[in-house]
């Protein structure tokens, strides 16, 4: 299992914005959201952007991978359920 890796990342406010706002309501972090997407993109075969199907990725982050949760989980369950979702 690799450990967690940060990166510095820049993109329109209003995206970031809108972005934050939707994974909060599906009670995941930014940062959940982005890996879950990039995890799709990459293995699923695309050889480009315009082939990735922007309503699976949808419906994969609002019933598959979000979890609706009412109390912020602790950073302990965090890290608990993304080694979890590693070993899939």
């Amino acid at each position: 299992m690799q450990p967690d890796a940060k990166i510095t990342m820049s993109f329109d406010a209003a995206i970031i914005e809108k972005a934050k706002n939707y994974a909060e309501l599906r009670g995941i972090s930014l940062s959940r959201l982005t890996e879950v997407l990039l995890r799709r993109l990459l293995s699923g075969g695309y050889t480009s952007l315009e082939e990735f199907p922007v309503r699976d990725w949808v419906s994969l982050v609002s019933e598959d991978e979000a979890k609706y949760i009412k109390t912020p989980p602790s950073g302990s369950e965090l890290r608990s359920e993304m080694r979890k979702s590693r070993k899939k």
